[in-house]
């Protein structure tokens, strides 16, 4: 079936005055244009011109290029320690002084180091091959004589003339001339910058609406002065050269790279920007880099392990230096270890030079013990993190199959952090909350209309035992979100409904209060052909949900013209509908500071009308003294509505007279065409002198429903002991009652509030010195700081939780230096917070105070733009891919669809995720001690000469094939308990937050393990082969045998020791463990039978001395069984008289 067509009903430009009258009349603009910031001169269809040269159009975003790659790549490697030590010892290798040859030293570095570089590669290629897509797409582009040639997009330049066809990509920032609509107007989708799907509108200047054919541009020249090339993508100044006057440029103009046209044939653009200056890739900043804190402890474990490493060195050289120093007596010709020959010896063994001879065989100890520093350890975690993630990314259960959305890990760097969160910083609208909002409840002439029971309703009557009063809607009492006849319209109350408002008393309010609902917006009306079924393009759900309920409640908004705003409404007087036509004259915006918004039109009648809606805290004081006739009745109503959960806005208008309204006009014209960062100021001050005195006609009500399963997961999140903040800009009120709603305040919770509308602070305000006000406040807020903590100390001890809830003002003093820290003990002290009226900038504060004083781990959540800076702050931020667009996702670690899932991510995969890297890094260095001790061992009883215990090719593939998988398997794949039991018993969770695992007593523990088992296994194969027949023929077993015993011993017990630390295995980790045993078995008998110039001391050592001897077996048996058994008999005793934290809370928790 052919899809059916929309008709795009569409406005154009706001002021009917020109641009070229309005700048005239202000002539003293503050003009910015040539200052330092706003130099960029461009000439438009002359790109030719020398003067200025600006970049090409040629994007890059990878992080190498073919010649850097190398030497960057390799500077990035070798900036670890670790690395840069194992590089110095490869080049030391190729010296005398070495004990292993080259090949054992450089090929394990080289696998190491290649492995990361690949992996760097492929991802870089990843993102070479989309900038070779981007950079080849095609745009037509004026080449003279009015022809438009394709042209690729990195042969754009500046001052190009750009012709862009409907549902393409705009290829660079472009200044908007002309479109295929008469009004010059385009509509744009922005999900490539900021997600959000909704359209917007832009319009040319009226100057250039002629120029809307290919020919015209065979003569067109203009010059464009604007501000230089920065991040900001939602203003814009600068100014337009044409035909010898000057027109103001605006963001209105606009049109930024990687936006797409919509609903518009095609639009004509001279391009500013091209390349790295345009504003989309000047917002393309490095991600905040995090690393975990048990990457940091590691990073400290590999330092005190290179302290041991030259401990050992040292203790060894002076051994040696000492010894060798008495190898030839005073007398020059008495010698103490004749058989040396130290009086015919090198200068390494030299005893007339025995301090330098020490200072060498340090040197060589060093490269000797470096089998004690992991090699492979960060590769392999980076590894193992990458396979991680996609855990989470192909989890079925975080899979939101309503919005085809995936969890998505943006970073692997953070995998175990999610696993010790202590505190989680949420933000409500959107992240809690669906941000699907539906009008509800209105109140209008002093009266409340609406009978839906919201869900935070629902939740205070279930909470107090109240029966319901209004009517609840089939499914909304049960787990699932009730789902309304008309999206966004859930309003039910048949005094107002099908036209019944008519015989109420006050039926003129109403349909004012209803024509402002259906008049005062930014909507854009879509009707589709077919059906003539009218929808809407809102630049928010809320005001889409207003147009909506007018037009269920008979006020139709239709179509929307340059203009002119039209309705289908219901007349009172005749009592039919009738089409309404309201001229538009004024849009005066929305913003986060002015919190209202405005326009003006004239109805058929020629009246000029303000109409007017804004928050609570900016409306009421905005009312003419006769306007206030419902205001004791609305204000009761809204507080009503605040309490159930609700959103509301203040409905109110006044009639205008021409006088004012031509005056107003110029002022506020003048003020929009200032070419200076003072547009918007000087905007809002013309606005403010005129929205005045207006008539109150209501307010309106719109609930934003929690979403599933979020009250259920706030409480399991709280059974794990996660303590759980919300950060919202909402009412104290609102902010309360939904914290019933969602379970985070609950029955039997203590409230302390700090609140800013206190008596003392009011009785402040009517001082009219600012800082008095100032000081009486935080005086008010330290006292309740102070008076909270005593509260919070005397329930210590009793079962009764504490919720702190602060709203905004309150919480700016709360925040200074000398009160920050006396707020955060008593807010870690209680179960749960909330701060009110937070701006953006508070919630990164508060975020950064939390992460920063007390070293716990923070986790924020958000949907929007302003949680960036908190998601950024925190040690991991997660994005909600919600309505609010992409801002929120694009700053996050990793990405949800729903709230719900955090508890799966937490407390499943983080628990996991912690469990797994923590045993992984404990295990890299119990193998790595393990080993290196071994060596140290030979080392000292062969009177550390510095002979390697092993045969060269023994020591290559320890780290990278004989020991490597099986502990890659226990990162990826290990598990305590089930997921069914991580949700069923979350005070697992509490293992990772006080970070059992990865605890300095267990690190050394298994350090300690290691150096035992070492101790066990040397000094067990040496007594028992040293005197032992291993050869038919009698012969006892020489150093290359003694050495191919250990190695097998040691092989046999990092993998046993393996198996035994797993809970849960699996096939792969069984094929992993055994089969890296059953390798070293093959590689021994392999190599053994290459030509003995290669394979040097192993040749045929397996296969005709160590595997036809009883012996070799039985050592190795009883040998391995010797070194498992110390942590058998530790691990035996802990689970019957210490058992670890999670079997203890399983069995607490577990019915007896």
């Amino acid at each position: 079936m052919a899809r059916a067509k929309k008709k795009q009903r569409h406005f154009g430009k706001i002021d009917p005055l020109s641009l070229e009258r309005l700048l005239s009349r202000s002539s003293s603009d503050k003009s910015l244009i040539g200052t330092p910031g706003f130099s960029r001169i461009v000439y438009c269809n002359d790109p030719e011109d020398e003067e200025f040269r600006y970049c090409d159009n040629y994007v890059t975003t990878t992080k190498y290029t073919l010649a850097s790659f190398l030497p960057k790549s390799l500077f990035e490697q070798f900036r670890r320690i670790a690395n840069l030590y194992f590089l110095l010892c490869a080049f030391m290798s190729f010296t005398p002084i070495s004990p292993n040859s080259p090949v054992s030293s450089v090929l394990p570095l080289v696998v190491v180091v290649s492995v990361t570089m690949v992996k760097e590669l492929v991802e870089d290629w990843k993102r070479r091959k989309q900038d070779i897509e981007v950079n080849n797409r095609k745009t037509k582009v004026h080449r003279g004589n009015g022809n438009f040639e394709d042209t690729k997009w990195m042969d754009l330049r500046v001052g190009d003339i750009v012709k862009v066809e409907k549902d393409e990509y705009f290829p660079a920032d472009l200044i908007l001339l002309s479109s295929s609509y008469d009004e010059a107007i385009c509509y744009v989708e922005t999900t490539n910058l900021d997600g959000e799907t909704n359209l917007k509108l832009k319009q040319a200047l009226e100057v250039t609406l002629g120029l809307n054919e290919d020919s015209v541009f065979q003569n067109f020249r203009a010059i464009i002065r604007c501000e230089d090339p920065n991040a900001k993508l939602y203003s814009f100044i600068g100014s337009l050269d044409f035909r010898g006057q000057r027109h103001p440029l605006s963001s209105q103009q606009l049109l930024l790279r990687e936006s797409k046209l919509r609903n518009t044939d095609h639009i004509y653009g001279v391009s500013i920007f091209t390349g790295h200056d345009t504003k989309v890739i000047q917002n393309s900043v490095d991600h905040p880099s995090k690393r975990s804190k048990i990457e940091r402890r590691t990073d400290i474990i590999v330092f005190l392990s290179f302290s041991l490493l030259f401990l050992l060195s040292s203790i060894g050289s002076v051994y040696f230096g000492i010894v060798t120093s008495e190898d030839l007596l005073d007398d020059g010709a008495t010698m103490t270890r004749w058989y040396l020959r130290p009086d015919n010896t090198t200068i390494y063994n030299d005893p007339r030079k025995a301090s330098f001879a020490a200072m060498l065989h340090f040197l060589r100890a060093v490269m000797l013990y470096g089998y004690l520093i992991p090699i492979s350890l960060y590769v392999s975690i980076e590894l193992v993190k990458v396979l991680q993630t996609e855990f989470i990314n192909k989890d079925i259960h975080m899979y939101h199959k309503e919005g085809d959305k995936p969890a998505q890990a943006r970073t692997s760097n953070l995998n175990e952090e999610l696993g010790q969160v202590d505190v989680i910083l949420s933000d409500k609208t959107g992240t809690l909350t669906c941000n699907s909002m539906e009008f509800v409840k209105c109140s209008i002439a002093g009266t409340a209309y609406g009978q839906v029971v919201t869900t935070v309703e629902q939740a205070i009557a279930k909470r107090k035992g109240l029966p319901l009063t209004g009517e609840v809607l089939e499914g909304e009492e049960d787990d699932t979100i009730g789902q309304p006849i008309v999206a966004g319209y859930n309003f039910v109350d048949d005094r107002l409904t099908n036209r019944n408002w008519v015989f109420e008393q006050r039926s003129d309010v109403i349909q004012n209060f209803f024509r402002v609902m259906a008049i005062c917006h930014t909507v854009i009306p879509a009707m589709d052909e077919e059906t003539e079924i009218i929808s809407y393009e809102a630049e928010s759900p809320d005001e889409a949900a207003l147009v909506i309920a007018a037009r269920e409640l008979g006020f139709e908004f239709y179509e929307r013209t340059q203009a002119s705003i039209s309705l289908r409404e219901f007349d009172l007087l005749s009592g039919v509908k009738v089409e309404r036509t309201y001229e538009l004259l004024n849009i005066i915006e929305f913003s986060s500071s002015r919190k209202r918004m405005s326009v003006i039109v004239k109805n058929e009648e020629k009246q000029l009308l303000l109409l007017c809606k804004g928050a609570d805290s900016v409306m009421f004081e905005r009312l003419a003294h006769n306007g206030r006739e419902f205001e004791r009745q609305t204000r009761e109503h809204v507080m009503k509505y605040a309490e159930a959960g609700l959103r509301t806005l203040i409905l109110a208008y006044r009639e205008v007279n021409e006088d004012e309204y031509e005056e107003f006009n110029e002022a506020f014209t003048a003020a929009k065409s200032t070419v200076s960062e003072e547009r918007d100021n000087l905007v809002e001050k013309v606005a403010e002198d005129f929205e005045k005195n207006l008539i109150l006609l209501g307010a309106t009500a719109v609930e934003d429903k929690l979403q599933k399963g979020v009250p259920e997961c706030i409480e399991k999140l709280a059974q794990a002991g996660i303590k759980f903040w919300v950060l919202t800009g909402d009412k104290m009120e609102t902010a309360i009652n939904v914290g019933y709603a969602c379970s985070l305040l609950r029955e039997g919770m203590r409230k302390i509030v700090i609140n800013s509308d206190s008596n003392g602070v009011k009785a402040s305000d009517k001082v009219p010195d600012r800082s008095s006000i100032r000081k009486v406040m935080k005086t008010r807020v330290l006292q309740d700081i102070k008076e909270g903590k005593e509260l919070l100390y005397l329930s210590h001890g009793s079962s009764e939780a504490l919720a702190l809830i602060i709203d905004g003002r309150a919480l700016g003093y709360a925040l200074e230096d000398d009160a920050k820290h006396a707020f955060l003990e008593l807010a870690l002290g209680c179960a749960s917070v909330i701060c009110c009226r937070s701006s953006p900038k508070q919630k990164a504060l508060v975020t950064r105070l939390v992460k920063t004083s007390r070293g716990t781990t923070t986790l924020a959540i958000g949907d929007g733009g302003n949680d960036v800076g908190m998601l950024q702050e925190a040690d991991i931020g997660i994005g909600i891919s919600g309505f609010e667009g992409m801002q929120a996702v694009m700053a996050s670690d990793i990405a949800i669809a729903q709230f719900c899932f955090l508890e799966r991510l937490l407390l499943i995969h983080g628990h996991w995720f912690y469990r797994r890297i923590s045993s992984m890094i404990c295990y890299f260095f119990y193998k790595n001690i393990l080993f290196g001790f071994t060596l140290f061992f030979y080392d000292a009883y062969s009177s550390f000469s510095g002979q390697p215990a092993y045969n060269d090719w023994y020591l290559t593939p320890y780290n990278i094939i004989f020991t490597s998988l099986p502990v890659i398997a226990l990162g990826v794949l290990d598990q305590d308990v089930s997921a069914e039991s991580c949700l069923e018993f979350p005070q697992l969770y509490q293992e990772g937050v006080q970070n059992l695992l990865f605890r300095w007593r267990r690190i050394l523990g298994w350090l300690f393990n290691g150096a035992i088992s070492a101790i066990t296994i040397f000094y067990f194969c040496l007594f028992t082969l040293e005197n032992q027949a291993i050869h038919r023929n009698g012969q006892v077993a020489g150093y290359e045998i003694l050495g191919a015993t250990i190695y097998t011993c040691v092989i046999w017990v990092v993998n046993s020791q393996m198996a035994l630390s797993l809970h849960h295995f699996t096939f792969v980790q069984h094929v992993f463990i055994w089969g890296s045993i059953l390798i070293w078995y093959v590689f021994l008998l392999a190599y053994g039978s290459i030509d003995p110039y290669i394979s040097t001391t192993a040749y045929k050592v397996f296969a005709e001395a160590c595997a036809p001897s009883l012996s070799f077996w039985v050592v190795t048996l009883i040998v391995s069984v010797l070194a498992l058994l110390p942590y058998f008999i530790y691990a035996a005793l802990s689970m019957e008289f210490f058992p670890f934290y999670h079997r203890k809370v399983v069995a607490k928790m577990s019915p007896t």
